[in-house]
């Protein structure tokens, strides 16, 4: 993502107004939130897919309850940077929600965001049973930290001399 990507988003987004990360799987959505100040991200919940319009109206909801102003979508580049059929179909899922939820997107390179989150719950000595629950809306929420910092350090202040 590009600086100017990143700033027309912020911009297009309804500053102020609440961002919600989404690490898109093939069984699951997980969800994060943002604050209102845009600074901080928590993990929200985590969708268990059923078929696209169940899990559109679910997000659409959810966007609504907390007055969303854009989605940062997690997009799955392989590791080395090009794309891959997963890209596709996070573009695909996109491009048939915009329909339904009209909210600016910002995709967000996912590369290495599970395994960073289930790295951690290991080391806290979470069960596989707890880590199953958790580690797609902690991927989620890892995007999403990753977008709001980068948010906050191109629109933050220059400091004076």
């Amino acid at each position: 993502m590009t600086a100017d990507e990143i700033l027309a988003f912020a911009e297009a987004s309804r500053g102020g107004a609440r961002l919600i990360g989404i690490d898109l799987g093939t069984k699951t959505i997980g969800l994060a939130l943002s604050d209102l100040g845009r600074t901080i991200a928590t993990p929200l919940e985590t969708i268990r897919r059923v078929k696209f319009t169940q899990d559109a109206l679910r997000l659409k909801a959810l966007c609504g309850q907390h007055a969303v102003g854009g989605l940062v979508m997690g997009l799955p580049l392989n590791m080395d940077g090009s794309a891959g059929p997963r890209v596709q179909s996070t573009r695909a899922f996109v491009r048939n929600l915009k329909p339904l939820l009209d909210l600016p997107v910002l995709y967000w390179d996912e590369r290495l965001s599970t395994a960073v989150v289930t790295r951690a719950l290991i080391e806290a000595d979470a069960s596989r049973a707890r880590r199953g629950e958790l580690v797609d809306k902690l991927a989620a929420t890892y995007i999403l930290q990753g977008c709001l910092d980068a948010m906050g350090d191109l629109t933050a202040p220059e400091p004076e001399a």
